[in-house]
């Protein structure tokens, strides 16, 4: 250990020391079964990324495949999440959905679980039964990944989403269901 002789040392070490005792103060003004699970919340949050599925083809209107550029997209999903510990990937029952995440259910090993895209209380339900520590895939449409966002954070992210954007990638980390919550934007 650093010897504590220069004075930003002690200062620092103070600090931390601080700090230290906040939380055990803290911790310990809390019921025994309160702390625990203050605990495991800061210890094991829940992370779910939400995607609009990739650039689709023009046919067959009602369920179009991925577009060249859409397939690029999801082998890019693939890429940054395939070494990440992904414990659960859903999509909705359309192909351009399934196809985005396809190339990561085949890296990770992880088969995709299909939810109606109607249904956003029947995949909220699935992602609140999720494991905390887990890292969950959620492929969506323009119309259904604002509504999620903004569920998964409890109201506090609110997005709009264009027809024609479908690089955007959001990562919400939550401590608890629909609540302490956030969320970062990102782009793929």
């Amino acid at each position: 250990m650093k010897k504590l002789g220069s004075r930003w040392s002690r200062r620092a070490w103070l600090a931390g020391a601080a700090c230290a005792l906040g939380a055990l103060t803290l911790s310990a003004a809390l019921p025994r079964a309160q702390q625990a699970d203050v605990s495991t919340k800061l210890l094991y949050p829940r992370t779910v990324v939400v995607i609009r599925h990739g650039e689709k083809d023009v046919e067959p209107k009602d369920d179009p495949n991925l577009s060249e550029a859409g397939a690029a997209r999801a082998q890019r999903l693939s890429a940054l999440f395939a070494k990440s510990g992904v414990t659960h990937i859903f999509a909705s029952e359309f192909q351009r959905t399934q196809q985005s995440v396809a190339p990561l259910s085949v890296a990770t090993g992880v088969n995709v679980q299909i939810v109606q895209a109607r249904q956003p209380d029947a995949l909220l339900s699935a992602l609140d039964s999720t494991p905390r520590n887990s890292i969950a895939v959620v492929a969506g449409h323009s119309n259904t990944v604002p509504l999620l966002v903004e569920r998964l954070t409890g109201g506090a992210t609110k997005v709009k989403l264009d027809e024609s954007e479908y690089d955007r990638m959001f990562v919400i980390t939550q401590w608890g269901p629909g609540k302490d919550a956030r969320a970062i934007e990102l782009r793929y």
